[in-house]
């Protein structure tokens, strides 16, 4: 885990400009009143069931109610993909169709790959959920609110390591624009002027962790960490999370990406997938919007585990059945049966995980009200998938459409909610 000097000057420069983020949520909220909201009809809510032909006139009609770029839909049930469609506008100005080929960042939903890949670790003999991480890392990891704490894989991957996301380092630190797009829009204004973000691509992961949890990093300090013993608390972290990449990526000795290319995507023949943002053609992306009026430009993480899978509703959809087969035991595609059931065993204590989040918490995954689930949102794209406890039904959802500007955390949960009641519909119908 080492640090170039380039990453360091430049993290020095924005790093300057770190409360831009609270200067950029104000002006986001000041400049986001639009007269087109209060023209727009109301979607009814979906009584009784809906056939597939019905569904797809739904979401249609919600493309226009609810004033979004484009989003995708896959239902599984019983073993099999029923219902698979794209909706709205990739890119509004050249007027591209969002389609199921369409490729999309899928934020924090990348997770249950991480999940996947430490499944698929742990089944080759790499280490167990019991292993201290830092038998398997290059470097010692202290918590420095708790010097003498051992975290183990367990505690990454259920987000109770005591490893926590400082906001005003995460986003600068963690974010880049990628290079060679316009840069003359609003949006990349407010990425690059308003928030301070870097023109770059991702740094190494290793570089990108040092400066967290090495002396000289220039975000290494006390507020990285909870004064809680590992295992007691649980905090959402997509620091912990890359660093479950670099441990992943330090057991195995091959880069985290290659990793999950090779025994992830390529069994599901998830062609048009990936954790390396510079492979990813522009031309078959969609479009990020803060809202249909402002696009933003492509990005990348540096942190890229937590966050960056860049993927299509055609392969999100071989994943989605994947899961629901090996909710069943009825799947060995990626690993043996035991293991899929790992994956989905819950970890915690009941009551670590805040009630209003969830219930418990198997390898990423959450589990609520007898299903499993796991949502992403990042700047200007959100997904959310759900899958029965059983393996019966699954969906997953993702879309051009933001939820992490402060103006639109409601609006997406609103879209997603409309989406959702359209599907249960659907899955009622058969």
């Amino acid at each position: 885990m080492t640090i170039g000097r380039g990453l360091k000057t430049k993290i020095m420069t924005i790093l300057s400009r770190i409360f831009a983020l609270f200067i950029l949520i104000v002006m986001v909220l000041l400049t986001s009143c639009s007269s087109d909201d209060n023209d727009l009809e109301v979607l009814p809510e979906p009584s009784g069931t809906m056939t597939a032909a019905e569904l797809t006139s739904y979401l249609k009609d919600l493309i226009a109610t609810e004033n979004v770029p484009g989003f995708a839909v896959t239902v599984v049930q019983n073993n099999a993909i029923v219902f698979q469609n794209g909706f709205g506008w990739a890119d509004i100005e050249n007027q591209k169709t969002y389609t199921n080929q369409t490729q999309n960042g899928i934020g924090s939903l990348s997770k249950t790959f991480v999940g996947a890949a430490t499944a698929k670790a742990i089944e080759q003999g790499h280490f167990t959920l019991n292993t201290p991480i830092n038998d398997l890392l290059p470097v010692e990891i202290v918590n420095l609110q708790r010097p003498d704490a051992v975290i183990l894989v367990k505690h990454l991957v259920t987000h109770t390591s005591g490893i926590m996301d400082n906001l005003e380092n995460y986003v600068v630190g963690n974010y880049c624009v990628l290079p060679d797009q316009d840069m003359t829009g609003a949006g990349a204004d407010i990425l690059i002027n308003g928030i301070g973000l870097d023109v770059s691509n991702p740094a190494p992961l290793g570089d990108y962790l040092a400066e967290y949890f090495l002396e000289d990093g220039v975000f290494y300090g006390e507020d990285n960490y909870l004064d809680a013993a590992p295992g007691s608390t649980w905090a959402y972290s997509n620091v912990a999370t890359s660093l479950m990449g670099f441990v992943i990526e330090s057991a195995t000795e091959q880069s985290f990406d290659a990793y999950v290319e090779q025994y992830i995507l390529m069994p599901l023949q998830m062609n048009r997938s990936t954790f390396n943002v510079t492979e990813v053609d522009a031309e078959l992306m969609a479009i990020p919007y803060i809202d249909v009026n402002r696009s933003l430009p492509f990005y990348g993480n540096h942190g890229y585990p937590e966050g960056s899978m860049h993927t299509t509703n055609e392969d999100l959809g071989k994943y989605l059945l994947d899961m629901t087969l090996g909710l069943q035991g009825q799947s060995s595609m990626l690993f043996a049966p035991s293991y899929y059931e790992l994956l989905f065993t819950e970890q915690l204590t009941n009551g670590i995980v805040p009630n209003e989040f969830a219930e418990n918490h198997g390898i990423y995954w959450y589990s609520k009200d007898g299903k499993w689930m796991h949502g992403g949102n990042s700047l200007g794209v959100s997904s959310y998938m759900e899958l029965a406890n059983d393996g019966n039904y699954g969906f997953v959802i993702t879309g051009n459409i933001d939820g992490t500007f402060a103006e639109n955390e409601g609006k997406w949960e609103a879209v997603k909610q409309k989406i959702t009641e359209g599907i249960k519909a659907f899955l009622k119908d058969d």
